[in-house]
């Protein structure tokens, strides 16, 4: 009896943590988006005052309207939509096409295939940046959407197809062999029988691009040198001044480029758990 009184306790206590790290986790999260918000609502002279105030005196949105009408946040925001959607697009053909060919083809070398796909994300992506210009700029793509676009598509591709494989991998195969029965070809098998089943990775994949391309920020620095060409990321990261920063400005820009991730997490949650987590559990 005394044994089982001890493992009841400890079973009533386990919530009791599990939800008290699950608050602190939430805390470590939204605090630094909290001060985003109350920080993009204050007047310069407040950002800078010392000691520092919790609450802004009165709540203002000066900053936004500065960000939207001083700076070329339009212009970005047009160029950082207009390429991550290109890139997570293509990125999406190319890896699911992959993804799938590799999970169903017992061809020589496949393990070698995925062992250099898995290689490729071990080096850090800076030490590509100089062969990236020099290329591009041989091709007059830089400050060319299409060179941004194809960069992308570039250091997204392996691990999109990583994350493809798998789901692949957790399809059964028999539904090949009865596609086949019935006398479908692979490619009629892929579109009609399994790509619908792979939706859920298919989703949980394009936000993963989506978020990289959005954030990324120094293969967009170094080509695209015009004005008009340039990304959110860099827009952000002009307001950081030789001898200012306008941190309300700032703050309030970060958070207006940060509303397309927020909205597509938000629709696309379910998809984005069940994608990553399918294949983990072999059947």
């Amino acid at each position: 009896m005394g044994k089982r009184k001890r493992i009841s306790g400890a079973r009533k206590r386990f919530p009791v943590v599990s939800i008290a790290f699950l608050l602190l986790g939430c805390l470590i999260v939204l605090v630094p988006v909290l001060w985003m918000v109350i920080t993009s609502l204050k007047t310069v002279v407040e950002t800078f005052a010392i000691p520092p105030t919790l609450l802004p005196k009165s709540f203002n949105i000066t900053a936004y309207k500065t960000v939207l009408t001083d700076y070329s946040f339009g212009t970005y925001f047009k160029n950082s939509t207009i390429v991550v959607c290109s890139a997570t697009a293509l990125t999406l053909v190319v890896a699911t096409l992959a993804g799938f060919g590799v999970s169903r083809f017992n061809f020589k070398g496949v393990g070698a295939f995925l062992g250099f796909i898995l290689v490729t994300q071990m080096f850090p992506s800076v030490i590509m940046l100089v062969p990236y210009f020099r290329i591009l700029r041989a091709y007059g793509l830089i400050n060319k959407y299409m060179g941004l676009i194809l960069v992308y598509i570039s250091f997204q591709t392996p691990l999109c197809t990583w994350l493809m494989y798998g789901y692949f991998k957790s399809i059964p195969r028999e539904l090949d062999d009865a596609a086949s029965i019935d006398g479908l070809g692979k490619f009629k098998t892929f579109l009609l029988i399994i790509f619908p089943l792979c939706l859920p990775g298919l989703a949980a994949t394009a936000i993963y691009a989506f978020i990289n391309s959005w954030n990324e920020f120094q293969f967009a620095l170094v080509l695209t040198t015009s004005e008009k060409m340039k990304t959110v990321s860099i827009g952000i990261g002009q307001m950081i001044e030789d001898t200012k920063v306008n941190w309300n400005e700032m703050m309030a820009a970060s958070l207006l480029a940060s509303i397309p991730l927020i909205l597509v997490f938000l629709f696309f949650q379910k998809y984005f758990f069940a994608g990553l987590t399918a294949g983990s559990v072999k059947q």
